[in-house]
């Protein structure tokens, strides 16, 4: 069977590290069948073809696609621009792609839809999100409550449905959490991949990114841990079961 494309791009070793875990243990993806690809260390396979993997998955991270190119780190600005340079591939070929938090960003750039730290961004924990009538018929969603919590934390997000998308997630403060173009290529703007547990790890690695009041942390982890998440992790073992 074909691997699947595990990209990633935060340059903390500890959270990469922690995040990769969580992808295979929520999607059930047995490590020999990730090509894990770390951008802030590493280069993209010269001349990929997409088709080589059964999928790809894009994890978070802390760059903002709506930021000006002019103000983007080195490191930020190339990362981008090498997922970017697979999203004319991925969507040609309608390939099964995931793409969590920042993996929204991306595909929504490269389909020409705004992102924007504007309206819609969200505060590190829990959100509840609502399937939409399209999200209910979705072979990812089909069966999962109307509603459901997932965990957020996002400065910019999704302003208008990037065209040619259907609208399959959504909530009160963000209505686009997540997203289809063609029948298989999906981005989330909550992360599937993680838990309380992983969301702990994560509000203390990123207490001074600019997410939340540093002074707020403790709170936050209390509050992660007070949330029943489930089905976000289920959304992403389906499409590892499916395409593979």
């Amino acid at each position: 069977m074909k691997p699947f494309l595990i990209l990633q791009l935060r340059p903390e070793t500890d959270a990469s590290d922690a995040e990769f875990a969580s992808i295979l243990a929520r999607s059930g993806l047995a490590p020999e069948r990730a090509h894990r690809v770390r951008l802030d260390r590493e280069s993209l396979p010269e001349g990929p073809d997409v088709t080589d993997y059964a999928g790809v998955i894009v994890g978070g991270g802390p760059g903002c696609v709506s930021d000006p190119a002019a103000s983007k780190p080195p490191l930020e600005a190339r990362i981008e621009a090498a997922i970017l340079s697979l999203m004319p591939q991925i969507t040609a070929r309608d390939h099964p792609y995931m793409g969590c938090c920042y993996g929204l960003g991306i595909l929504t750039a490269h389909l020409g839809g705004e992102m924007s730290k504007a309206r819609y961004s969200e505060p590190v924990g829990p959100s509840a999100c609502a399937l939409t009538p399209e999200g209910a018929d979705d072979a990812l969603l089909a069966g999962l409550p109307p509603v459901f919590d997932a965990f957020v934390g996002h400065k910019e997000a999704v302003q208008t449905l990037p065209p040619g998308c259907t609208h399959l997630v959504s909530s009160g403060p963000c209505p686009f959490q997540m997203i289809r173009w063609g029948e298989n290529v999906y981005a989330t703007q909550f992360h599937p991949e993680a838990n309380a547990t992983d969301f702990e790890a994560r509000i203390r690695i990123y207490r001074n990114h600019g997410y939340f009041p540093p002074e707020d942390a403790d709170r936050l982890i209390a509050l992660c841990h007070a949330a029943e998440v489930t089905w976000p992790g289920e959304i992403l073992r389906r499409f590892v079961q499916r395409y593979s």
